[in-house]
C-alpha cells in the first residue's frame, strides 16, 4: 500500500503542477488511475531521476496545497 492516496478529482490539478515543474513530461508519462500510486511514483522516480522519498514529497507537497499553483 502506498503512503499516498490521490483522488482522481486531485490528480487533475495535480497532474497541471507536476507538468509545469517538470515540462519535459508527457501526458503518457502523467497518466494515472486512483489506486495506482505505486506505478505512477516508480515512473516519475525514473522520469525525473529523482528518488523515492522526493517523488513522494513533492506530490504530497501538491496535494496539501492543491487551490494553489505551487509545487
Amino acid at each position: 500500500m502506498s503512503e499516498l492516496s490521490i483522488s482522481a478529482a486531485d490528480w487533475n490539478r495535480l497532474k497541471l503542477k507536476v507538468q509545469r515543474k517538470y515540462n519535459h513530461l508527457t501526458e503518457e508519462d502523467l497518466s494515472f488511475e486512483p489506486g495506482q500510486e505505486e506505478k505512477l511514483i516508480s515512473h516519475l522516480m525514473q522520469r525525473i531521476k529523482r528518488n523515492r522519498e522526493y517523488v513522494v514529497f513533492t506530490l504530497k507537497k501538491g496535494l496539501a496545497n492543491i487551490g494553489t499553483n505551487r509545487l
